[in-house]
């Protein structure tokens, strides 16, 4: 499957000043690296996070840390660098012709322009010959470029959603609400008419999740969702009843319940309890109080349907020394093993790329209610009838940005939804150019 690669080329002074305080150079001659040492391969990483503020950030950091002591002593030697700026640093070294030894690229994907430059490393020989295809799981469809895999994330980011059986059963609805949209739209309306400010669910960036899950509930808006976009599908009467059966519902939910990003609402739902559905992803299952934790369980989208990602992941600079690059490769095997993979799930609380590891068994050595719930969940979306990514990987996320604009301009009452659909037409037109 092709995948849709987005490329930021133009780059801020700051940025390039920025690669050149961590010690990079910009030229790509021969081997030439932009570390300037073939004696260390440096890892760029967006864990930087106190633990204090993300517990997660500290078990990826020691992850990488335990490698790097596992190599002290080789040849090469392995520098994890957390820095907040990933894209930055990617695009800044790709404008001049080079690339970071290794990063972990975020949702922006490896940059076109890397890949047309040759700067990036084909991680697929090593998978086949390594017989790594289950321990890299989703990432060997999803990142198979024309036959080529130049990223593996060791986490599928995986979204289904959460709902609040407590609250569902004091406004006299039950899990059979996900059984289609109609369903589901009756029970928004029932939990908004408990009259406690109570309401259905986060719109908003989570309305891209509907979208994302209408457009897969037919084969051709699946086959649409999983290609590069396209004016044959931005003019689709599938695009067109996606957005519309999204509009409604967020206008019926209103646009006080409605925002752009998740987290600024998310622990009314984790918390407070006054929210009935949540769509994020299984690694919320962290994030839910101690006091709900028995009331919050997992379900699938309307049509059982999940959705997975392997987003970005871990990346290596092509054309670096027969070392650097062993070492880079053995790292990938690393993070996607049955050993770490298992921390990942019971450490970062996220759903392993490795389709091997046996999370329930996992949840149940742990005796915590929460990874229990997180395990539940993984299990759903992993066999859910119809899995499919989430669109602004293939999309990109310019679009996905735009319809979720648009979506939130619709939960205001009143708004003309055909209207907003045709401006929405344009706007996209306009992107794909």
């Amino acid at each position: 499957m092709r995948k849709k690669l987005v490329s930021v080329l133009l780059v801020a002074a700051m940025g390039v000043s920025v690669l050149v305080g961590c010690g990079s150079s910009s030229g790509n001659e021969g081997d030439k690296k932009a570390s300037g040492d073939e004696n260390v391969l440096e890892f760029y990483h967006g864990y930087y996070q106190d633990e204090s503020e993300w517990p997660a950030a500290q078990v990826m950091r020691d992850i990488y840390d335990e490698f790097a002591q596992e190599h002290a002593d080789g040849d090469v030697t392995f520098k994890p660098i957390a820095v907040e700026n990933r894209d930055d640093i990617v695009s800044a070294q790709v404008a001049g012709g080079s690339y970071p030894d290794m990063v972990d690229v975020g949702g922006n994907g490896v940059p076109q322009a890397a890949i047309s430059q040759e700067l990036v490393y084909d991680l697929k020989p090593y998978i086949d010959e390594n017989n790594l295809q289950d321990a890299v799981g989703l990432n060997y469809t999803q990142h198979d470029l024309d036959g080529h895999i130049y990223a593996v994330h060791d986490q599928i980011e995986s979204r289904g959603l959460w709902y609040n059986a407590a609250l569902f059963e004091k406004a006299g609805v039950s899990a059979d609400a996900f059984a289609d949209w109609n369903t589901f739209k009756d029970a928004m309306t029932k939990i908004a008419g408990l009259g406690d400010e109570s309401y259905g669910y986060i719109a908003g960036q989570g309305s891209g999740c509907i979208i994302n899950a209408i457009m897969a509930s037919t084969d051709a808006g699946k086959k649409m969702v999983e290609s590069e976009l396209t004016e044959d599908i931005i003019n689709s009467d599938e695009f067109a009843n996606a957005f519309k059966t999204t509009a409604k519902l967020d206008q019926a939910n209103g646009s006080e319940h409605t925002t752009d990003d998740n987290g600024n609402l998310m622990a009314e739902f984790n918390t407070n309890g006054k929210v009935g559905v949540l769509f994020n992803g299984v690694w919320n299952a962290s994030g839910i109080d101690e006091s709900l934790v028995d009331a919050i369980e997992p379900a699938l989208f309307p049509g059982n349907i999940s959705i997975s990602s392997a987003g970005g992941g871990l990346t290596v600079a092509n054309n670096m020394s027969e070392e650097k690059t062993a070492l880079a490769l053995e790292f990938v095997k690393y993070m996607t093993s049955a050993e770490v993979q298992e921390k990942i799930f019971t450490g970062v609380q996220a759903n392993p790329c490795n389709t091997t590891v046996d999370l329930n068994a996992l949840a149940e050595a742990s005796g915590d209610a929460a990874t229990m719930k997180l395990a539940k969940a993984c299990a759903q979306v992993n066999e859910a009838d119809t899995i499919v990514i989430d669109m602004k990987y293939t999309w990109g996320s310019d679009v996905n940005k735009a319809i979720i604009n648009a979506l939130m301009e619709c939960a205001v009452s009143g708004t003309d939804i055909d209207a907003r659909f045709e401006a929405l037409q344009k706007e996209l037109l306009a992107l794909i150019g």
